[in-house]
Order: C-alpha cells, then structure tokens, then sequence
C-alpha cells in the first residue's frame, strides 16, 4: 500500500500470520505498535491526522492512533507517560485507555519515567477496546458493574475551550438515561486537591504565572509529575544522550537536555505528592466511581504551531493528564463526534485496578453516547 495511503502512520509493515488451529480472543484482528519518540518528527515526518489534515495527531503514540482512525488496522499500542495515548487518542477522535499503573507489563519497553510509564492501545470499537485489555490485563469476563457515582469537575471543563453542551451535557444526558441522574456529582476538584494534599504547598509558592490561567493546585501537582518526570528520565538516558549527543528535533531537543540537567532536590517532596494525591483521589471515588474530565483543553493544535502560543494550552492539558498520571488511575478518552470539523472527546478516570470495571462502563455508555452526540451535532448546526 501507497505512503499516501497509509497517513504516514507506519514506519515497517509486515504480516503476522496467526497458528491456523488456535481460536484466540484476538483472532483475525489487525493491529499496529508505536515504534517512534515523537508525533512531529524531523526524521520520518508526521502522521497525517485522518480526522483533521491540517492539526498534529498527538504525542509519541501517534502512529498507532492514526493507524486505527484511519482503519487501517482494528486496534493499536501505544506507551502513555504524559498523555501519549489518551492525548492521541483524543486528536484523532478513537478510543484511548490509560491502564492502572503496572497494570500491563512493560517488559522490553525503553523505560521514559517508570513511575509514569504505561502500554495502553487504542481502538475504534468498545467491545475491540475491552477485549484486547482483556488480553493484556490477563482479565476474566464479568459482568458490568453500575457505577456508584459519576463526578464532575466543573472547574476542570472550565478549561477548556469546547462548549458544555458537546462534552459534559452529552455524558450528563447519557447517564440519566443508563442509571439516573442521581448518580452525578459535581464538584470543585482543585479546591479538593489543595485540601487533601497539603505537599503541593511546595510547589504552589514563588507566585508561578501558569497557576494565573489554571487551577492552582492540578498545576502544582503537574509541576510535581514534570520534575519526577525529568529525574527518571535523566538516570535512564543521560549518559546515552551526553556521549552520543543525537540529532533531536526542536522542542524534543530542548525538553531532553532540560531533562539532562534536573537536581536531585525536592524528589522526595514529588514522592509525597503522589502518595497523598492517590490517598485523596481513592477517598472521593471510592469504591466503583469515575471522574470525568476533559481529555485536552481544546481543538487540536495546528501543525507547526509556535511552541510560545501554544503555552497555556499545554499548562491546561499536563494539568488535566496528571491527575491519572500522578494517581497511577486508569482512564479511557472517549471520542464525541466533530465541533467544527475538529474531534471532541471526554475522557473518564477509575481507582487503580478498576481498568475491567471502566473497559465494561465504555462499552456499556458508547451507544448512548453516540445517540447523544449526534443530537448534540444537530442542534448545534
């Protein structure tokens, strides 16, 4: 098959054939695994976004969501450390899943920040979605569970850009119609955050200008991810990268060295933060409830964006991606059709080790969903 044909998703392509005696859960599925560092590439070019041309698909797991927005394959693998399969996921408008963190094995694969490093997949089908989590979680079938409550965030979609009505009122109304409206909670999620995890004081002082246009607290706890981030990230590859000194692309280029050169002070403090953020996030959803948030602040950036103009979208999305990020939660991105020719998506977060119990709310919401996005899409035109 043509490149032109293929989105610039694949980098090698060759067929897998299967044991022809063995009935297997993913028997006759095609599929694609993330094999490059970034979505905007200098050395093998960017995918071509299939649902929007002119905007970047994502981060490093690109390739995959392309694959699978553009059908080439049923479902994809990706490694989500900051956002990496749900912001795809989210750009070219298909399913993400976030495992629980050590969830899925990562055996093999080049750690970035074993603290945040996770294998999800993607998939244009809730029942392929669960069913390759299935595979990969080493999970039974069972039966779905109703949630117990359903939490909004109001200032967390007070982030983004994307009217009410085609993200939060279409889960709202595809809730009372499934289980009832008196499972939906709304909530003030920063002002809970700031209350429940007192070590975030640290990195809320000093007056930092991204806390202006965010909310406080979700931007200490991403200060908080971005350090560790960078720390694990430095003594997994810096001795590679000082004596090897390898071509990176702008923007890489520069988010690795700074990277290169993070002091060890203040890792402990990042240590705390998760522990309590965890503590606090299990306390408000309990035993079988889901956070809903936006899955980005926004429309897919446009290729070539000057990095300067993009600054506060960026603060707004690591503020929303660490809450699973630094939680070690699952979270799924769910697409909710088109807001002037560009996807919209949602995203929902459950407690560690829930990844069956999210996989089986997917599919058991999707088609309501739909039904509500494609009022929404009629009303709004």
């Amino acid at each position: 098959m043509a490149k032109s044909f293929e989105y610039g998703a694949f980098m090698e392509k060759f067929i897998l054939q299967p044991s022809p005696s063995q009935q297997l859960p993913l028997n006759g599925l095609s599929f694609a695994v993330k094999d490059i560092i970034n979505g905007e590439n200098i050395h093998y070019g960017t995918p071509t976004n299939p649902c929007a041309p002119d905007r970047v698909p994502g981060g490093s797991s690109s390739g995959s969501a392309v694959a699978v927005g553009a059908r080439l394959v049923d479902f994809s693998l990706g490694t989500d450390t900051g956002g990496s399969v749900r912001v795809p996921a989210s750009y070219c408008g298909i399913l993400g899943f976030r495992p629980s963190h050590d969830a899925v094995s990562t055996s093999g694969v080049i750690p970035m920040a074993q603290s945040f490093d996770t294998v999800g997949w993607f998939a244009r089908d809730p029942v392929v979605l669960n069913k390759v989590g299935r595979v990969l979680l080493h999970l039974p079938n069972v039966d779905p569970v109703r949630p117990s409550q359903i939490i909004i965030p109001e200032d967390c979609f007070s982030l983004s850009s994307i009217p009410n009505d085609r993200t939060t009122q279409v889960l709202v109304k595809s809730v009372e119609k499934l289980f009832g409206g008196q499972i939906l909670k709304h909530v003030i999620l920063g002002d809970y955050v700031k209350e429940k995890v007192p070590s975030l004081q640290h990195f809320m002082s000093g007056g930092n200008e991204e806390h202006f246009y965010n909310i406080p607290s979700l931007a200490a706890l991403s200060s908080a991810m971005r350090l560790l981030q960078r720390y694990e990230f430095k003594n997994n590859h810096a001795e590679w990268v000082t004596t090897v000194n390898p071509n990176l692309g702008p923007g890489l280029s520069e988010r690795i060295w700074a990277a290169i050169r993070t002091p060890e002070e203040n890792i402990d403090v990042c240590h705390t933060v998760q522990n309590e953020f965890r503590a606090a996030l299990t306390a408000l959803l309990e035993d079988k409830g889901i956070l809903a948030l936006p899955t980005i602040p926004g429309d897919p950036p446009k290729l070539q964006s000057n990095p300067a103009t993009l600054e506060v979208f960026r603060a707004r999305a690591f503020s929303l991606l660490s809450i699973a990020g630094v939680s070690g939660f699952c979270q799924v991105s769910i697409p909710l059709g088109m807001h002037n020719d560009l996807p919209v998506s949602i995203s929902l977060v459950a407690k560690h080790g829930s990844d069956a119990f999210l996989l089986n709310l997917v599919e058991t919401l999707y088609d309501t969903i739909k039904e509500e996005v494609g009022i929404a899409e009629r009303t709004s035109n």
